[in-house]
């Protein structure tokens, strides 16, 4: 089965820690439709999601993180 990725930056509002950070990719990138999510360790308040928008929307991706009490919006996407 063919995926097709697509990524979209999200920028979380809070100041996280670099295990926190880890921790909010590894969630991400547990959920069935994204390929993986990672945050530069300058820039961790920006997270780029790959993702298969066959599987998963990213209006969907970003209610994980809602609801994981995060505050975060949708930059953009390829």
């Amino acid at each position: 089965m063919n995926t097709y990725d697509v990524n979209v930056v999200v920028h979380i509002d809070e100041e996280l820690s670099p295990s926190e950070i880890h921790n909010v990719e590894q969630r991400l990138s547990d959920i069935n439709g994204i390929v993986s999510a990672c945050a530069h360790e300058k820039t961790p308040h920006l997270l780029v999601v790959d993702y298969d928008p066959r599987t998963i929307q990213a209006g969907s991706l970003l209610q994980h993180l809602k609801s994981d009490g995060l505050h975060a919006e949708l930059i953009g996407g390829v």
